[in-house]
């Protein structure tokens, strides 16, 4: 039988189990809301640097004692330090405020702190969230863990963009036949296909890199509805000093807090992005899907790695499971962003109540980008090799060649030399031939290397 101790809070009294660092406030939460995952650690982690910087600067204000200070100070140390994950156990499906996660954090860092400290005597609310509202520190929150989560993308997007680069060197001087409305078209190189992938990919990383600054606009000290009620002058950029003296990093002060508690606009571009990092994934994912289809009965010019086997019936099958792997993580990051966009639209007044699942949808997209791309760099990109007879084979076999010969004798001649090509099964110069074209001129105006650099 689990041993309880008995807490209480303005409601009144509650069980609480014995050993547990949280209090009467979390108690009722895990009571009310047993819905869906847990609260990301990543805001819970935020939480406790922002009630660490707080604690410092009502400590240089002369509002919170010594003795308190220290013990709020180390138990925040030791949490962050340590594997606590226990102490914070609510679920993201609760008050849309993130008050019942701001107060778990208040509890346990009192909790915490006067077993270290016992006549420091720190109370949760008075004293832990001296200065601060659920109202303001929770969206806080979200801004820290979206921006540290936006930053992990952008690396692991530039390791896929590395893979590809050494791709495209190795892979420069192979000339395949290029491809338009699923069609054949005009040569191209295998590396300057896979400039095109690795180019889409720089571009988002630009755009992630601009936009996520917005996300270091923090609304802290803004209180219960942004005039920042119950704070000292000047709280709000001692806090903001205090997290980037902390973590080395560069937040500032939103500009307007009233935007800040109501509105989570940058959380929402942001995450847009994602959405078309995930868009541009899809699309490359699935050109190398097509392009080592295969082996026998397919375009099977890439050859993917045989990571495992890929069906229980037919027996030496190699799927693109890390492709499929993919883009299923894309149609969720499509998913969580109608889910993102829509909870931002909900906004009343001075107060969105939308804010924990706002979070957790996009710390789920991100953690789901990392975890995929990655697995599909290391177990797919790093390892893609070429088939260099299947490409010749194809490429020699083109009809879409003859456009080389356009300048030369015209449009609508060389259409007919296809044509007469395609209906007569024959190559490409025995119809150029057909229609009286010289094989030396052929062979001059139908160099494939050319086609790939026309204008060097």
């Amino acid at each position: 039988m689990m041993e309880f101790r008995i807490e209480h809070d303005s409601l009144g009294e509650v069980k609480v189990p014995k050993d547990a660092l949280f209090g009467p406030q979390t108690q009722r939460s895990l009571h009310n809301f047993n819905i869906g995952r847990t609260m990301p650690m990543e805001v819970i982690y935020a939480l406790l640097k922002i009630k660490k910087a707080v604690a410092f600067v009502n400590h240089n204000n002369k509002t919170l004692d010594d003795e308190k200070y220290i013990a709020i100070n180390e138990a925040i140390d030791k949490l962050i330090a340590g594997d606590y994950k226990d102490a914070f156990p609510l679920h993201v499906y609760q008050t849309g405020s993130g008050t019942q996660t701001n107060m778990n954090v208040n509890e346990v860092v009192a909790n915490l702190a006067n077993k270290l400290h016992p006549d420091a005597h720190v109370h949760p609310n008075d004293h832990v969230n001296q200065s601060q509202s659920s109202n303001d520190t929770f969206p806080t929150a979200m801004m820290m863990a979206a921006y540290q989560a936006t930053n992990s993308v952008i690396k692991t997007v530039e390791n896929l963009i590395s893979s590809f680069d050494k791709k495209q060197n190795e892979f420069a001087s192979i000339i395949k036949i290029g491809r338009t409305h699923l069609q054949d078209a005009t040569p191209i190189t295998v590396g300057q296909e896979i400039s095109g992938w690795k180019s889409t990919l720089e571009h988002d990383v630009v755009t992630l890199n601009a936009i996520k600054q917005s996300l270091l606009e923090l609304p802290i000290g803004g209180t219960a509805v942004g005039t920042g009620l119950n704070t000292k002058n000047g709280f709000d950029q001692d806090v903001v000093d205090t997290i980037n003296h902390n973590e080395k990093t560069n937040y500032k002060v939103a500009e307007n807090k009233f935007h800040g508690l109501a509105d989570h606009s940058e959380i929402t571009s942001v995450h847009g992005i994602f959405k078309t990092l995930a868009s541009d994934l899809i699309k490359i994912g699935n050109d190398i899907r097509f392009l080592s289809s295969g082996p026998r009965a397919g375009y099977n010019e890439l050859s993917i790695p045989s990571n495992e086997p890929g069906s229980s019936i037919m027996p030496g099958k190699v799927n693109p499971t890390q492709i499929e792997a993919l883009t299923m993580v894309s149609a969720k990051v499509f998913g969580n962003d109608a889910t993102i966009t829509f909870a931002n639209s909900q906004g009343n007044f001075e107060m969105n109540v939308y804010k924990p699942i706002i979070i957790d949808s996009f710390l789920e997209s991100t953690e789901l980008l990392n975890e995929s791309i990655k697995s599909f760099t290391e177990k797919l990109v790093d390892g893609l090799t070429v088939n260099v007879d299947r490409i010749n084979e194809l490429l020699n076999n083109s009809l879409m060649l003859v456009t080389a010969l356009s300048p030369h004798i015209g449009y609508e001649k060389s259409a007919k030399i296809a044509q007469w090509a395609e209906q007569n099964n024959t190559t490409l110069k025995e119809s150029a031939q057909h229609f009286d074209i010289d094989e030396a001129d052929f062979n001059k105006w139908v160099n494939v290397s050319n086609m790939t650099h026309p204008n060097k």
